[in-house]
């Protein structure tokens, strides 16, 4: 990540990045200003000396994947030597070029909810705005379809029609969030097939038969507590980007993994949902800010999808990753399961 980012410098959400051994060599304004001292003094501090919790920031550094998963830190500390202690949630990715971006969800911003849940402010600001002006739209849709299902024939056409509704429905519930925010809904038992179904539904719908969709699911993975709507959310906008792409192929592929570290949580089982596609690949100039929000390279793009699908991950405590050349493209979801409670007699 470079010092002259300009989308950095527009963020509401502090970010900093530091070379290989943890050395600050730029920072955004708001980060600057969340730790109250002038981005020309913050220039070369090491993390260590940030770090108000005794190195636990320090020794974090070498475990960072050089895939680019983020570690989550959470309720860190930061303070200027001699300054007042800052808390966050704080989230470490090694960059492409080896250095490190730290990115800082202040508590003080968030009162009365979990940082991890709340979305930056440059972002909700942009999807308040785009909320209100879709919801007309969407019940005019919503009206067509409802229309259109009486008149259609054959099986195949009324599963069409109800695919519309039921996206309408979930997107007219995702505008009513926006533009209403309330405390997430309680997870529900969530099998990651189902959600991939409807994913690989909408594909088809989109794409027809233009892009070949292969599955390769791991039918042993248990049901986990999560939120189906905001997973068809995220993992339809990977697919979406891989269909941009290009792409003629796009896997959608699930694993068991045992023993993963998410963030700086080790978990026994987590279920790894991979979407990978042959399209044209992560531009390089975008490698390392394609999860920062109004990022895109497209003119057309909105830089939201990938945004939000990390988010939504961070609400189900797991992670979003990916590696990519031209031709091979993997994002990976890692969603943790927690361990099945012992029955006492």
């Amino acid at each position: 990540m470079t010092p002259d980012a300009p989308p950095l410098d527009q963020l509401a959400t502090p970010v900093a990045w530091l070379d290989a051994e943890g050395r600050l060599q730029g920072c955004n304004p708001a980060f600057a200003s969340w730790l109250g001292i002038s981005a020309r003094r913050l220039q070369g501090v090491a993390l260590a000396e940030l770090d108000a919790e005794g190195g636990r920031l320090s020794e974090l550094l070498p475990r960072l994947p050089a895939s680019g998963e983020a570690l989550r830190v959470r309720r860190g500390r930061l303070a200027f030597p001699g300054a007042a202690e800052h808390f966050a949630e704080l989230w470490l990715a090694r960059t492409a070029d080896g250095g490190i971006c730290l990115e800082a969800h202040p508590a003080d911003e968030f009162p009365g909810e979990d940082p991890a849940t709340a979305l930056p402010a440059a972002l909700s600001a942009a999807l308040k705005g785009l909320a209100h002006e879709i919801r007309n739209p969407l019940a005019g849709m919503k009206g067509a379809a409802q229309l259109l299902a009486r008149r259609v024939e054959g099986e195949d056409s009324r599963e069409l029609v109800e695919l519309i509704g039921s996206e309408v429905d979930r997107l007219a519930a995702l505008v009513e969030r926006l533009m209403n925010p309330a405390p997430p809904r309680e997870f529900a038992p969530t099998n990651i097939h189902a959600v991939l179904e409807r994913v690989r539904q909408l594909a088809e719908a989109e794409a027809g038969w233009s892009v070949k969709l292969v599955r390769d699911f791991d039918p042993s993975l248990p049901e986990f507590q999560g939120d189906a709507d905001r997973l068809v959310q995220a993992l339809w906008n990977l697919v979406r980007n891989a269909l941009e792409s290009g792409a003629s192929t796009v896997a959608l592929r699930t694993r068991a993994e045992h023993h993963v570290l998410i963030g700086d949580t080790a978990h026994k089982l987590a279920l790894r949902v991979e979407i990978a596609d042959d399209g044209r690949g992560v531009p390089e100039d975008l490698a390392e800010r394609i999860f920062l929000p109004l990022v895109s390279g497209r003119a057309e793009g909105t830089g939201l999808g990938l945004p939000l699908a990390q988010q939504v991950a961070r609400e189900h405590r797991g992670s979003l990753g990916y590696r990519s050349r031209p031709g091979h493209t993997v994002f990976t979801l890692l969603l943790p399961v927690p361990d099945a409670p012992e029955e006492t007699e």
